[in-house]
């Protein structure tokens, strides 16, 4: 069972494809009571109908961008009123995950980031299992390319970046 003492906190969900981030985010908003805000959902439901068949950065990434920028605004309303959220958004790379870290301190939050380690190769056996059952937690079907390619933008956090964005006062 995942404890947490602060109610204000911002939860960072941080792993590679597969690592079992939206799992865990549910598990730990049952723990904490806290607000899950997941961009493959929300990137599915909001756009996947209106998706072109070969995804682009210059399609996708606006939409993202639009996404957590509402995700944060209302993680921060929920911060305000003592409701932890839990920002399952992959975190993927360093800059990312520092600034959320940053706009958690701005807006005199605490962040918490959470890190799963999981070796690529059983990532990728995780990944194609979810991609056959199509299970509560599959969003979209992740191609080995794709996997591939985020392998390639991952950005493990480093033991001082940890300490810096989970930094409790």
């Amino acid at each position: 069972m995942i404890q947490e003492n602060k109610t204000s906190l911002i939860h960072l969900i941080c792993g590679s494809t597969g690592a079992g981030k939206t799992t865990y985010a549910r598990e730990l908003a049952n723990d904490i009571s806290g607000v899950i805000f997941s961009i493959d959902e929300w990137m599915v439901s909001l756009f996947g109908e209106d998706a072109p068949k070969d995804l682009s950065p210059t399609w996708f990434v606006p939409r993202v961008s639009r996404c957590e920028n509402q995700m944060w605004a209302m993680a921060l309303q929920l911060g305000r009123l003592g409701i932890p959220s839990i920002l399952d958004l992959g975190f993927q790379r360093r800059e990312h995950r520092q600034r959320y870290a940053s706009l958690a301190r701005s807006s005199q939050l605490s962040a918490k980031l959470h890190f799963l380690d999981i070796a690529a190769s059983e990532r990728w056996e995780r990944v194609q299992s979810r991609n056959e059952k199509q299970g509560d937690t599959f969003h979209m079907k992740i191609t080995r390319n794709m996997f591939d390619y985020i392998e390639t933008i991952w950005e493990p956090p480093s033991e001082d970046e940890f300490q810096s964005i989970s930094a409790v006062d």
